[in-house]
């Protein structure tokens, strides 16, 4: 039983090495810049640390260097809690960033849950140093998922469904979605949820959704653009609450290096953006292996954007 354990431990392992050198390297991208400011002139676009993210930035990044811009990348940094300060503090000028998450992040007690509501709270949430540019079509939105054989034993069809038996249940996900509304705090405080065992994964990766899907957890959180969901028969389940809110694609800037130029080049991206789109995007990276960079690239040329 051990070996066996150890065995798939490793294996996970290695799934999740493969696809951060998928996204762009290990490594800490902020020690490799020696944390210091965004040297004027240049744009350091930056990302979180999944898939999905990695590949927009890149997409950023390659569309401005068309331009003749100069630009660093500083990739897979991590979570919001380590890139808003890098943000903040000129580590990076630029990145891809979601409504909704991220209103929540400068406005823990925001109530506005759609589109065009969030979007404009975030206007006002935001620091002076700070813009979101043109918001996208493409919403990638937190998602509460269950294997379809523990959604049809239970009867789950919403999270509150989960309510009677959660005591019976592991959950598992990232160490911010432990702490975070959208997480297992809004689970516990919104929904009255108290669940069995919490484990912690990585960002809706290969370790979480290989976990979820051998049964070491039963309930986690994956993106609702991740090829995961439906390939796996995942059920989402519906949020009657609300802890899941709009995550509209918005690229997050400093004022400083927001030029009519670069506003104009990053807010035409946004304009050709839509879910579908980005879905189609993810699934190349995370299930056909290929480099956010070639994917970028694609999506740029077949747009008409480079």
């Amino acid at each position: 039983m051990v070996t066996t354990k150890l065995t798939r431990l490793t294996a996970l392992c290695a799934a999740a090495a493969f696809t951060l050198a998928a996204c762009g390297g290990g490594g800490d991208p902020l020690d490799a810049g020696g944390g210091e400011k965004s040297a004027d002139g240049t744009i350091t676009v930056g990302s979180a640390n999944f898939s999905e993210n990695v590949l927009l930035a890149e997409i950023f990044a390659q569309a401005l260097e068309a331009k003749g811009l100069e630009v660093e990348k500083k990739l897979n940094i991590g979570s919001r809690e380590v890139y808003i300060p890098a943000l903040e503090d000129g580590s990076i000028d630029l990145l891809p960033e979601y409504t909704g998450n991220l209103l929540l992040h400068f406005e823990p007690k925001a109530t506005e849950t759609e589109s065009d509501e969030v979007y404009t709270a975030l206007g006002d949430a935001l620091p002076d140093d700070l813009s979101a540019l043109d918001m996208s079509e493409a919403v990638d939105e937190d998602a509460l998922v269950v294997r379809a054989e523990t959604a049809e034993k239970y009867n789950l069809k919403s999270i509150e469904d989960l309510k009677p038996i959660a005591e019976k249940l592991v959950v598992g996900g990232s160490s911010e979605f432990r702490e975070r509304k959208a997480g297992l705090k809004g689970l516990e405080e919104v929904y009255g949820l108290k669940f069995k065992e919490y484990k912690t994964l990585d960002v809706a990766g290969p370790l979480t959704v290989q976990a979820l899907k051998g049964g070491d957890v039963d309930v986690s959180q994956l993106f609702t653009t991740q090829s995961a969901i439906p390939d796996n028969n995942f059920v989402i389940l519906e949020d009657p609450k609300h802890i899941h809110i709009a995550q509209n694609i918005v690229p997050l800037i400093r004022e400083s290096k927001a030029s009519d130029e670069v506003k104009a080049v990053l807010n035409e991206i946004s304009a050709k953006l839509d879910t579908e789109k980005v879905t189609a995007l993810v699934r190349r990276i995370d299930v056909d292996k290929e480099n956010a960079d070639t994917v970028a690239k694609d999506f740029l040329t077949e747009s008409g954007l480079i």
